[in-house]
């Protein structure tokens, strides 16, 4: 069988890193893509220029209905989806607590949370029904180990969720060969931070970070592909930390 991945959020930044890495080591990727179809575009492109296949594919991963499309638009592009990631999600407005919008939290965590959950439930069909021991990948945050206060606890909550839920899934499916993991990155060289209304502070973290800087984007996709790989065969049902040290 053909390694399918699709990766959710691949249209830039971590996502985009984790779908050219996982190109270079012979999967057809499906990169989802809410709303910039360039950027999306500019990945497949990318991709097929390595020698690779890939398409992109439109969905609100927060919509049941838009993850069933996803799931049935890369089968029939690509063939049975063999792998997933779930790089999608929001920080939302980044400030304190009390000064968030409840509305706000509540699309953080349908993205981040029951979106997530909703492609786990397809991507696990789709491995039972193939007789497939697919691998599903989490991107959770640095933020669920911190909390961070003073910034956004919605944010790190949903991501705590995410390790909470990736533990018990890993558990439950283990039995089936079916691994579940969770990549928590640090600090990334992202537009994450800009969209959340505070541009600066990646620039204001580094200097807290043991190893003095932040990420780049294809220093979270190696690991997450190697999790992929059947190098990480006995690894499930845990959260592994590309921090930097913090």
């Amino acid at each position: 069988m053909s390694k399918v991945l699709i990766v959710t959020g691949g249209g830039r930044g971590i996502g985009a890193a984790i779908a050219l890495a996982a190109a270079r080591e012979g999967y057809a990727v499906a990169v989802n893509y809410a709303r910039d179809a360039q950027a999306a575009g500019g990945v497949v492109e990318a991709i097929r220029t390595l020698g690779g296949v890939a398409v992109a594919v439109q969905a609100d991963v927060g919509d049941p209905a838009g993850v069933a499309h996803l799931f049935a638009e890369t089968e029939r592009v690509l063939g049975p989806v063999t792998a997933l990631v779930n790089n999608a999600g929001i920080t939302g407005r980044i400030t304190r607590f009390m000064d968030t919008d409840p509305a706000m939290i509540a699309e953080v965590f349908r993205i981040n949370v029951l979106g997530l959950m909703e492609c786990c439930r397809m991507a696990v069909a789709s491995f039972q029904r193939n007789r497939s021991a697919g691998v599903i990948i989490n991107i959770s945050s640095t933020a669920a180990a911190s909390g961070s206060a003073g910034d956004y606890v919605h944010y790190a909550a949903s991501k705590a969720a995410v390790e909470g839920f990736t533990l018990g899934l890993g558990r439950e499916l283990a039995p089936e060969g079916i691994r579940v993991l969770c990549v928590a990155p640090g600090m990334t060289a992202t537009d994450i931070h800009e969209r959340g209304g505070d541009g600066g502070r990646l620039q204001r973290a580094a200097s807290s970070i043991p190893l003095r800087r932040v990420a780049q984007p294809e220093e979270i996709a190696e690991p997450v592909v190697w999790l992929l790989s059947p190098a990480a065969s006995y690894m499930t049902a845990t959260t592994v930390t590309v921090g930097g040290g913090k």
